[in-house]
């Protein structure tokens, strides 16, 4: 390892640990080691950090309250410190995090509200596509339907859960109090898409999630339908298709 990479090891290990020795070469006017002062820089750090946490997860941050949240985000911190200065980036272990963190275990659905999270901070930062209009099916020959093969926007993020995090989620994003929820009512899945400027989250109905994965796998039409019904038999798939290209999900389609 280079005197650089030592150096700068040294530094990142001494920001993520309170404990640490101020870094060789940190001085100041007034002292050759300025552990205060190295402090505030440390805590600065840590405060930019679950600031942008809190940001990315505004519902959970909901939940839990700001001095619970805040809490629990400076713990990931310590584990988790970003890997890539490009902090839009930043957050994406926070729900597996959530998972085996002790102090919210009492909340099993919350890493899942916190998955659709980070799904809408990826839809929102996903490249710009135009969506194709509800009146490209009519141009399909119908006999050729079932060999269709659809190209999904890059927002499109599909989030499953056996709780009703979507129901969770709308309630808790709006500015006003949450209503009344069962979090044992039962499994959602949500749709996240970004056909323009403003990102969508939408309840899938039966079989969803399962048709639109297949898609994404570059599944014909049939054989998504089929992954569905398969799944689950109420599968429609007239509404599950005509609410997929609704939300401007399908960016382009093309014959197997």
């Amino acid at each position: 390892m280079s005197r650089l990479s030592e150096t700068q090891t040294g530094f990142a290990h001494a920001v993520r640990n309170a404990d640490a020795a101020v870094p060789e070469g940190v001085v100041s006017h007034l002292r050759d080691k300025p552990r205060k002062r190295f402090g505030i820089y440390r805590n600065n750090v840590y405060v930019s950090l679950i600031n942008v946490l809190e940001g990315r997860f505004p519902v959970v941050a909901r939940l839990l309250g700001e001095e619970f949240f805040k809490a629990t985000a400076r713990v990931f911190v310590e584990h988790h410190p970003p890997a890539s200065p490009v902090l839009m980036r930043y957050g994406g272990a926070f729900p597996e995090f959530l998972e085996t963190f002790e102090p919210v275990s009492d909340l099993p659905w919350l890493p899942d509200v916190a998955r659709l999270e980070w799904a809408w901070n990826l839809a929102y930062h996903a490249a710009d596509r135009d969506p194709i209009s509800p009146e490209a099916l009519a141009t399909i020959d119908p006999a050729s339907a079932d060999s269709l093969v659809f190209e999904l926007h890059s927002a499109v993020q599909v989030v499953r859960s056996p709780y009703p995090v979507v129901t969770i989620w709308s309630e808790n994003s709006k500015d006003r109090e949450p209503g009344q929820i069962d979090a044992g009512a039962g499994g959602e899945d949500g749709l996240i898409v970004r056909p323009g400027i403003a990102v969508d989250v939408r309840h899938l109905p039966p079989g969803g999630a399962a048709f639109i994965t297949a898609l994404s796998e570059r599944k014909t039409l049939g054989s998504a339908a089929e992954r569905a019904l398969a799944e689950d038999e109420s599968f429609d798939l007239q509404a599950n298709l005509g609410g997929l290209i609704g939300s401007g999900a399908v960016v382009a389609l093309e014959t197997a």
